[in-house]
């Protein structure tokens, strides 16, 4: 008898973001989840490189949640790369050409398309950097912190 296991959308997001994360830190990023950007907009994760890049992943939990999604161009400004993160199953044909992609589970994730990279402009790049370094210094601290 095959028995179907039903996962929520909130099991969904953590499962991916949780695998989405262990890619970025095998990739030698240092991710944060849950960041508000100055424009209001929280990033699912927002990732500082080694070479002080920024990296944000937008996790898409199933196709309802990317096509209610209108706000995610919002990001672009505050990263040098913008990519969404989907489970294996998510249907990755409706996703656009343009962001990277990365599909992921629990335990890690792959690229499977990169990232454009549009570098950002050095005072934003220093503002971004310093505040996502307080962020993760009071997070650190057990601060509930989010905003950058």
């Amino acid at each position: 008898m095959d028995v179907a296991i039903v996962i929520s959308r909130p099991e969904t997001t953590a499962t991916v973001t949780r695998g989405a994360a262990r890619l970025l830190t095998a990739l030698g990023y240092a991710p944060l989840a849950e960041v508000t950007l100055p424009n209001g907009r929280r990033a699912d994760l927002m990732a500082l490189g080694p070479k002080g890049e920024i990296f944000i992943v937008e996790v898409k939990s199933g196709v309802e949640d990317f096509r209610v999604d209108v706000k995610w161009p919002e990001y672009r400004p505050y990263c040098d790369a913008f990519a969404f993160a989907v489970a294996p199953e998510f249907p990755r044909e409706i996703l656009p050409d343009a962001p990277g992609l990365i599909v992921a589970d629990g335990f890690g994730g792959a690229i499977l398309r990169e990232a454009a990279v549009e570098p950002l402009a050095g005072a934003r790049r220093k503002s971004l950097t310093l505040a996502f370094a307080r962020l993760a210094a009071l997070r650190a601290a057990g601060v509930a912190a989010t905003e950058l």
